[in-house]
């Protein structure tokens, strides 16, 4: 998977995909992760990427030259398959919504900032547009990280146990079930003893029992429409 981020703030995007499973996807050759400075794309000598907002108003809005000169550069090296605004009015990501990308091969992300991208952007070069959840940050870059990461963790090679990704929570609309390691006790709390008794079977019940507990409790809404 290769994947382009539009951002004015590349710095702010370099760190994250330089650590733990993005790192290890980038060695393997299974994820190219390319940062494009909007700047570079600015108009005149100032390298202007945003102005006032027609109709008056607070906050400035970025301006629709530079992201499609970038967006059509892009374009003309390669197909993709999405073209992705990050912004809070957009359908919030959820797993399946991350499993279904996982599976396109090139993707461009666009950072907004300030007020956001002019409209026309919007409509006539983005393909999707895609909110992390109900709040505002002070631009995308932070989103854009989360999307490529809960991304990348999918793409099949890049984590060490590839049915790890599968039992993640949401995977099944259900919560993920409480997970223990060694030692089996400690200051007098104990692991349940179904989970060293070696029976697979029981399990797989007990950890799905728990994961319908979990989730009628914390998340009752990813029930509505599953029959459990």
């Amino acid at each position: 998977m290769r994947i382009d981020i539009i951002t004015v703030l590349p710095e702010l995007l370099r760190s994250p995909f330089e650590h733990s499973i993005l790192k290890r996807a980038k060695e393997k050759g299974l994820l190219e992760v390319h940062l494009h400075d909007l700047r570079a794309f600015g108009i005149g000598a100032y390298k202007q990427i945003d102005d006032y907002a027609f109709g008056g108003g607070a906050g400035m809005v970025m301006m629709i030259e530079p992201l499609v000169q970038c967006i059509e550069l892009l374009k003309s090296q390669r197909p993709y398959d999405e073209i992705i605004y990050l912004t809070p009015d957009g359908e919030t990501l959820h797993q399946k919504m991350a499993n279904s990308i996982s599976l396109k091969e090139n993707l461009i992300i666009i950072c907004g900032h300030y007020k956001g991208i002019d409209q026309r952007v919007r409509d006539h070069w983005v393909t999707r547009e895609i909110s992390i959840g109900d709040y505002v940050l002070s631009g995308g870059e932070l989103a854009a990280a989360v999307l490529v990461d809960t991304l990348g963790r999918l793409i099949p090679g890049v984590l060490n146990d590839e049915t790890s990704a599968l039992t993640d929570s949401f995977q099944d609309d259900l919560l993920a079930p409480p997970v223990y390691t060694r030692p089996a006790e400690y200051m007098g709390y104990a692991v349940p003893e179904i989970l060293m008794s070696g029976h697979e079977a029981k399990i797989q019940e007990w950890r799905h029992e728990q994961s319908l507990e979990r989730t009628r409790i914390r998340r009752p809404d990813l029930l509505k429409d599953n029959d459990f």
